[in-house]
């Protein structure tokens, strides 16, 4: 870039309640809760060419969530009636984590279905994550799925982000997976300039060779996401914007969750309003659910980008 061009996004996302331009910006009351995430540390076993949380082995900004912190947030949300069916963990790799099976089976034991994001790799294949999980799936079966991160259906673009042999050991893992008879949904990104019916073909096939009980052409199920990229020029989305793109703010992914971290020296988890920038400050609500009830500004490229538009244009 010429020193005399702008970055992307200059003089916008910094005044929450108003846009550059000066108009109204848009916000997002939590309107409908279905999902607490529980960032369960952001150390992981392998170092991603693009990772939006930076895990690594080395990362550890985000530091081990405990059973007992979790189970306090699970208490609350029973005192504060959120109507929340689901449990996600995500990381870093949750089966770092060495409570990760214990938090899991909290979480079952309650009556709420969990979702655990994982690469399926080596910390979960250790053989007392393995133990661990095959015991759970015999109580739980039903209420238990492994969102796995397989970035493309191909070795080549998935090893590309991930390092040479990831591909293999995830295959390896999701073998395990369908032979324990675990749940499993797929996890990809649009990062390789296929269309979404050309990547969801490419699952497909990956999918039939292996056995894999994955619907290829149910976004819950294999779920292909844009990347988060701050360097690309978006609109700010203002309260216009709404009725611009017919869409509503409970289409929006703050309306239905939030995610409780623990930040590296911190006495008490937070809780975050995005589970996509766990490092933005503007984005942490406090220490508990009651003050993580207040509406979310949408004061971030990632707002406008990843979550709102989605290839649409507030230009109208």
């Amino acid at each position: 870039m010429d020193a005399s061009t702008p970055p992307a996004n200059a003089g916008k996302f910094r005044d929450p309640a108003i846009t550059a331009d000066g108009q109204p910006r848009a916000t997002v009351p939590l309107s409908r809760p279905e999902t607490l995430w529980f960032n369960t540390g952001t150390l992981c076993n392998i170092t991603c060419a693009n990772c939006y949380i930076e895990s690594s082995p080395l990362n550890d900004r985000l530091v081990y969530i405990t059973e007992a912190e979790m189970r306090d947030f699970l208490d609350q949300l029973e005192t504060r009636r959120w109507p929340v069916r689901e449990i996600g963990f995500t990381g870093g790799e949750p089966f770092m984590n060495p409570e990760m099976i214990a938090m899991a089976r909290t979480a079952l034991e309650r009556g709420f279905e969990v979702l655990i994001l994982t690469n399926a790799m080596r910390p979960m294949m250790r053989p007392h994550v393995q133990r661990g999980l095959a015991d759970l799936a015999a109580t739980w079966r039903d209420s238990l799925t492994l969102r796995i991160s397989l970035d493309h259906w191909s070795q080549q673009y998935h090893d590309a982000e991930r390092g040479e042999g990831a591909f293999a050991r995830t295959l390896e893992g999701m073998a395990w997976l369908r032979d324990t008879g675990l749940r499993m949904t797929v996890a990809g990104r649009s990062t390789w300039g296929e269309t979404d019916a050309e990547a969801r073909a490419g699952y497909r096939r990956l999918y039939a060779e292996h056995g894999f009980l994955i619907d290829a052409d149910d976004p819950a199920q294999t779920v292909i996401f844009p990347e988060m990229d701050e360097s690309v020029e978006v609109p700010e989305i203002t309260t216009a914007c709404w009725d611009i793109l017919g869409k509503s703010p409970d289409d929006v992914m703050c309306a239905s969750s939030r995610m409780v971290v623990k930040r590296r020296g911190a006495a008490r988890p937070a809780v975050l309003s995005c589970t996509l920038l766990p490092y933005a400050p503007e984005f942490e609500m406090g220490e508990t659910l009651t003050e993580a009830e207040s509406d979310v500004a949408l004061n971030h490229p990632h707002c406008a980008k990843f979550c709102v538009l989605g290839g649409a244009s507030c230009s109208g």
